[in-house]
């Protein structure tokens, strides 16, 4: 077996050295590994030719979300299986998948590891793996970008400063059988179930179906989000609406933030999204027996 690691240097600790501890723990094993650091502004292009040259078996995503973004768009129905080390400062997808988050087990996983096929929506000319979102949570994303601290403190500090500088939207959801206009503090495209942190905003999400979902949440309701996380109960629709789809088109009156796996992308008046069911192929967890 060869394995190609697509490393993001930039991620996660770096008291460490991400190429050394993957090169130790494959040193006596009869593996083959290609490592492969990711330049600055590296274009899926380059990415695609070291796929392509490298012939490796399985490619291996090592960062965060936004680093396996990348690599998940480069093996689109390509069939080759697509792993996770996560070494970023939230790593959604993995936890999401039950991938460890310490790498030795993360590494061990890529040789024991199951496959099995998810979906990834479309949106716009992007794709999505984990979450995105228009509005407040976006709004979040690119102020704790521009914040030197990072960790809890500084997320907090820039769901402080959101919390008092975020207005809500004006916004139109077209779905397959009916249009929803609302005011609207965020709307989340979801194709996981929680956040990074945990925060679980979409509970009856599923990878590997034919549907997706938006979450319509019409006013700040971390109340309502937590409610759910710890109680189980249901949301209230009159704060937040949930609605399951294969395509939705979400407009907007005015420009509006929006972020992709947990990387901004910018303001949009219009996001388009479609489901592109058993897209990609994932190395996940043996069941247990």
């Amino acid at each position: 077996m060869k394995l190609l690691f697509i490393i993001n240097p930039g991620s996660g600790n770096h008291d460490i050295s991400l190429k050394e501890v993957i090169s130790a723990h494959f040193d006596a094993k009869k593996i083959e590994i290609d490592l492969f650091e990711l330049p600055k502004n590296c274009s899926l292009d380059k990415i695609k030719a070291k796929i392509s040259s490298s012939k490796a078996d399985r490619v291996v995503a090592v960062g965060g979300d936004g680093t396996l973004k990348l690599v998940a768009e480069c093996l689109l129905n390509t069939g080759i299986p697509v792993g996770i080390v996560p070494a970023g400062s939230a790593n959604g997808m993995a936890k999401e998948l039950g991938i460890p988050t310490d790498i030795e087990p993360a590494l061990s996983l890529l040789e024991e590891g199951r496959l099995q096929k998810i979906h990834v929506v479309k949106l716009n000319d992007e794709i999505c793996i984990h979450l995105s979102d228009l509005g407040f949570n976006a709004y979040l994303v690119k102020k704790f970008d521009t914040l030197p601290q990072r960790g809890m403190w500084g997320y907090a500090k820039a769901t402080w400063h959101a919390l008092w500088n975020h207005h809500r939207m004006e916004v139109q959801l077209k779905l397959k059988d009916e249009t929803i206009t609302s005011k609207a503090a965020m709307v989340a495209i979801a194709n996981a179930t929680m956040y990074g942190s945990g925060l679980k905003i979409n509970p009856d999400g599923k990878l590997d179906d034919q549907l997706f979902e938006v979450i319509l949440v019409k006013d700040y309701s971390y109340l309502e989000i937590l409610k759910i996380w710890i109680t189980k109960l249901p949301f209230n629709p009159r704060k937040i609406e949930v609605f399951q789809t294969a395509e939705v088109k979400i407009s907007s009156k005015h420009q509006v933030h929006f972020q992709i796996d947990g990387e901004y992308i910018g303001k949009v008046n219009t996001v388009e999204a479609s489901i592109l069911p058993a897209a990609i192929t994932v190395i996940l967890p043996s069941l247990s027996k």
